[in-house]
């Protein structure tokens, strides 16, 4: 313990630690190195457990000298790992740094989807051959939805399986039919109007969604003829998709609110889908018992109806192969219609 009676000693220990704190790079050295001198083992450690064996003055000077070695060594400690700490905070702000003369990133511009895309294409098509387009309530009663248009109590479509069902004897509408009736009955002949809108189902899969959009068509006047339905529906589908290699033919089918009815199918002479026919609408000439629900005469007015699904021609038109895509947001697909 002869160091604790030389000044010499301790402030050579001290010298050490100094330049041994300096020299440290990073934290973990620095630990080391005051582990060295301040730890359990360490030099200063063990002079101080020395000043049990020095007695009187002998023991209070040692034990100022210790102090103030110790206070020393601390210092430099604190100092290198400050300094250390700004050395590591000035590399982070140099790594994150931003050149503020650069010119900015610029921002994608936005667009339409696809869907809105489709029915605003829809609405511009029959807007130019005479057509209103009506908007109406997604929340409908039974009889607009149902009974108005000739659906027997009995029908699966009124069935819990089918429609979502609401307190207050109301329901989401199951297609938009129901503005077709409420049109008619504020309007006068010749009546002409399609009611594009969301409707809602119990179903979804890779080609159904519990909500879609579907637009209804309605023509209701003197002397309309099946002969017109297949006019006005072969007319839209040439100018929806563009193309004029569109065949058209109707299936017989069953619809409540048309007598006759029938499935309409088409089919493109040339690409991907060449002399395939698809499915893209239900339509058929008004049951006489519609044309009195919204008031009329069917002794003196007829017409026909048909209604289209607007994810399956959107679908085809831009050659999407799952409906879910267009629910997603997956700014990846949607910017595709961005141009």
């Amino acid at each position: 313990m002869e160091a604790l009676n030389d000044p010499n000693a301790m402030d050579a220990m001290v010298a050490r630690a100094q330049h041994a704190f300096s020299a440290c790079d990073d934290a973990a050295q620095l630990a080391n190195v005051k582990a060295r001198f301040l730890g359990r083992d360490g030099e200063l450690t063990a002079l101080m457990k020395g000043l049990s064996a020095l007695k009187g003055e002998a023991r209070s000077h040692a034990g100022k000298a210790l102090n103030a070695a110790k206070q020393s060594i601390e210092n430099a400690w604190k100092a290198q790992e400050r300094a250390l700490m700004n050395q590591a905070l000035a590399a982070q702000l140099e790594a994150e740094s931003i050149d503020i003369s650069l010119p900015g990133r610029a921002l994608e511009a936005g667009g339409l989807h696809p869907i809105t895309l489709a029915i605003a294409r829809i609405e511009t098509i029959f807007r130019s051959i005479g057509f209103d387009v009506a908007d109406g309530p997604e929340i409908e009663d039974d009889f607009y939805n149902f009974t108005a248009l000739n659906t027997p109590l009995d029908h699966p479509a009124r069935s819990m399986h089918d429609t979502f069902y609401i307190e207050g004897g109301l329901l989401l509408r199951t297609h938009t039919s129901p503005m077709q009736i409420r049109y008619a009955r504020q309007h006068k002949p010749p009546i002409r109007v399609i009611a594009p809108g969301k409707t809602y189902r119990v179903d979804s899969d890779a080609t159904h969604s519990p909500m879609f959009h579907q637009f209804e068509g309605l023509w209701l006047d003197e002397d309309i003829s099946f002969a017109d339905l297949k006019t006005v529906y072969s007319l839209f589908l040439r100018q929806f998709f563009e193309r004029d290699d569109i065949d058209v033919r109707f299936r017989p089918s069953y619809f409540p609110f048309t007598e006759p009815s029938a499935e309409i199918d088409m089919r493109f002479a040339s690409g991907p889908l060449k002399d395939r026919w698809l499915e893209v609408s239900g339509s058929g000439q008004v049951h006489p018992q519609v044309v009195r629900n919204v008031g009329l005469d069917p002794e003196h007015y007829i017409g026909f109806a048909f209604g289209s699904g607007v994810e399956r021609l959107a679908m085809l038109r831009y050659a999407v192969s799952d409906l879910r895509l267009f629910f997603e947001n997956d700014l990846r697909f949607l910017a595709q219609f961005n141009r």
